[in-house]
């Protein structure tokens, strides 16, 4: 078993010395440089370096740059997504992101985390769990996701909240760690004129 299957298995896999790794992140990285070098202007350009890095993504996205992930090939992205500045991705497991989704600045999608033993840590050791987010989600600025967490369709995640468990379907989600704060409902379909809560 190599490391990334390892990786996949959720197990404990060398993320920081294993020379395949490496060269992986190295590729990623280098598609992430060409991507930030073009202009924003340069859409279909700047979309095909994309497409090229990332396993799936579907119609209609944008992605402003900066924006980083480790490897590329374990993010699926579904139609009409939009990810504003600064979204990174650690995608040492996959991660898979429904249709419509919209992620506000600054989010990071962390499927990779480290043993609590120093030991382990110090040889480079890590473990990844995979984070899926449903159709229809909504992330706040700033907010983190943690590895193994499920976001479901239709929820709204709101702005510094860091997500250590399974949000479900339907709900708006806030604070640190994250917790539901109310189910959506039709009166939020209606509403017009929006104050500070």
């Amino acid at each position: 078993m190599n490391e990334l299957q390892k990786a996949a298995a959720g197990l404990l896999y060398d993320a920081n010395h294993d020379p395949a790794v490496l060269e992986m992140r190295l590729q990623a990285k280098v598609k992430l440089h060409d991507f930030h070098a073009l202009s924003p202007a340069n859409v279909t350009a700047r979309q095909a370096i994309l497409r090229s890095l990332l396993g799936r993504i579907g119609a209609r996205f944008t992605i402003e740059g900066p924006f980083h992930c480790d490897y590329g090939f374990n993010i699926g992205i579904g139609d009409d997504f939009y990810a504003n500045v600064n979204l990174v991705i650690l995608d040492g497991a996959p991660v898979t992101i429904g249709h419509h989704v919209f992620v506000a600045p600054n989010v990071g999608l962390y499927t990779a985390a480290h043993p609590l033993d120093a030991a382990r840590r110090n040889q480079g050791l890590e473990y990844a769990l995979p984070i899926t987010i449903g159709d229809h989600v909504w992330i706040g600025a700033g907010v983190s996701v943690m590895p193994g967490v499920s976001i479901g369709s239709g929820s709204m995640i709101g702005a510094g909240s860091v997500v250590t468990r399974d949000i479900p379907a339907g709900v708006v989600a806030v604070g640190n760690p994250c917790r539901v704060l109310r189910a959506t409902t039709e009166a939020d379909a209606r509403q017009t004129r929006f104050a500070k809560p």
